[in-house]
């Protein structure tokens, strides 16, 4: 007699436990590729031009600029909005090095401000403490998909590039984020909100500085010579990002879904949790806590119980440079401790890592 076939089971954990990031392909995005792959059109052509309509649109932005990474979309921005040698931009030290590679590949000199450690994004004072007659544009990320306090840096009268990397989708006062400053930078990077494996994008509501963009983003078939970049995205690559685009609401709410219940679940605990702002709407790209001891510490002893966590920035960027000061960056490095929230986290994985969280912390 044959054997029953196997009724529905949990899928097994990993070997090293839940993990802390996981993409969220779908067979629709296979189906997507798959059909780009099959047309022969590899290259960047009609699905990058209708995935930066389609971003534009769910931005209320005009069609952006599509790039190959998040970083040549910051190198972009400040070559576009003709920044370079003896100028100054400011950003914060709590960021991963992307930024800062972009300001030194335009020959400009990074000037590193401090964080708002209840927030984890750049603090306006010291911003304005900062302040010098070269400083021509801030770059402020909205981190782990918390909108920044923009309208005081925004009265500085200085362009301002809101890196949306972990913050599509995130709104400011019923606004979405990316349509404030004079640009705004998207990462479609593989465990971004929305993935495209590598690749970014540009949005701006200024037509001249996008025309400008995309001229610098293609070197090849121009009358006129100027310095140009190969930064293209593929239509592989659009073709994941547009079919990922279409149930983007339904990703974003699940992660808001999950932050809510780890809201409830760890309000009574010796934690630090995401801040609650009617004025902002999360993204949660990132369900960060400000752990009372060492994030380090916490991290490892959540993997001894099937949990991967992990510090959200690698190295402040006043510690790669040997700057002193910054405590609010300081403080964050030392206790911000980033658990796995993802569309793809299931039920009793959620569960596992709440009691992990728990156990540790009550």
């Amino acid at each position: 007699m044959s054997a029953m076939p196997p009724g529905p089971a949990r899928p097994p954990l990993p070997s090293a436990g839940i993990p802390h990031s996981r993409p969220q392909i779908s067979p629709a995005d296979v189906r997507a590729v798959a059909r780009v792959v099959r047309s022969g059109l590899l290259a960047q052509g009609a699905e990058v031009a209708a995935f930066e309509r389609e971003i534009g649109g769910f931005l209320g932005l005009p069609p952006g600029v599509a790039v190959s990474s998040g970083t040549a979309a910051l190198h972009l921005a400040l070559v576009g909005l003709g920044i370079g040698p003896g100028d100054e931009v400011i950003l914060p030290s709590y960021v991963c090095v992307a930024p800062l590679h972009a300001i030194e590949h335009v020959g400009a000199t990074a000037c590193i401000a401090d964080i708002d450690p209840s927030t984890y994004n750049l603090d306006p004072r010291d911003v304005r403490r900062r302040l010098t007659r070269r400083t021509k544009a801030i770059i402020t990320p909205h981190l782990f998909g918390l909108p920044a306090d923009l309208d005081p840096l925004l009265a500085l009268g200085i362009p301002v590039i809101e890196d949306c990397a972990q913050a599509l989708g995130a709104t400011l006062d019923g606004r979405p984020v990316g349509s404030f400053g004079s640009v705004g930078v998207l990462s479609f990077y593989a465990t971004k909100l929305l993935a495209t494996g590598e690749g970014g994008m540009l949005v701006s509501r200024d037509p001249r500085l996008l025309s400008r963009l995309r001229d610098l983003r293609d070197y090849d078939e121009r009358r006129r010579h100027r310095p140009r970049f190969n930064y293209k995205l593929t239509d592989m690559q659009a073709a994941l990002g547009r079919s990922q685009l279409g149930r983007f609401p339904a990703m974003l709410a699940r992660r808001r879904a999950i932050a809510a219940r780890y809201g409830r679940q760890f309000r009574t605990l010796s934690l630090g949790l995401p801040p609650a702002d009617a004025r902002r709407d999360h993204a949660f790209h990132r369900f960060v806590v400000a752990v009372p001891g060492a994030a380090i510490t916490a991290a490892r002893q959540l993997e001894s119980l099937g949990v991967r966590a992990r510090r959200p920035i690698f190295q402040p960027l006043h510690a790669t440079l040997s700057l002193p000061g910054f405590p609010g960056t300081r403080y964050a490095h030392r206790h911000a401790l980033s658990i796995p929230i993802y569309p793809g986290l299931q039920r009793h994985e959620e569960a596992t890592v709440v009691a992990a969280i728990r156990s540790l912390f009550a």
